[in-house]
């Protein structure tokens, strides 16, 4: 069962300014052939939306385990959840940040929620995960904790 599924797209922004590669294009190539610097804009554009989409991590919470993008975190190990948006999560992504932390972040998405890691013998001590929305993530988490915990 899946409680929460988030995938971070890049933002409409980012598209956009990705955009600019295809008068760069045309400039470098206009001395040799102006369609050829179109075709190779489009080209890149293309390709570079392609990639970005291809790798957008996804952020899972099953009744098992918390999955951010190819790492996975067993749900008893999940320990303290704390959002952040705005100052604080900027805080947290770097005067705050503890360098053995394990990070998916994207600049596109602000808001970041930090998960401490229960496990004494994990040198990580927590997690930083960029998500659109930190409390229906911590939400999902504590439900899938407190439908899996023993009674």
């Amino acid at each position: 069962m899946t409680y929460y599924r988030e995938r971070l797209w890049p933002s409409a922004w980012i598209y956009v300014s990705i955009a600019l590669v295809i008068p760069a294009s045309v400039l470098v190539f206009m001395p040799i052939n102006q369609v050829v610097g179109i075709v190779t804009g489009v080209t890149l554009y293309v390709g570079i939306v392609g990639l970005l989409t291809a790798t957008a991590p996804i952020i899972q919470v099953t009744e098992h385990e918390l999955v951010a993008g190819r790492a996975s975190l067993p749900l008893s190990l999940v320990g303290e959840l704390a959002g952040f948006d705005g100052t604080e999560a900027t805080l947290e992504r770097g005067q705050r940040l503890d360098a053995r932390a394990w990070l998916l972040i994207r600049g596109w998405v602000a808001p970041v929620i930090r998960v401490t890691v229960a496990d004494d013998t994990d040198p990580t001590p927590y997690w930083l995960v960029s998500t659109r929305n930190p409390e229906g993530l911590i939400a999902a988490v504590t439900t899938a904790q407190g439908a899996t915990s023993p009674l």
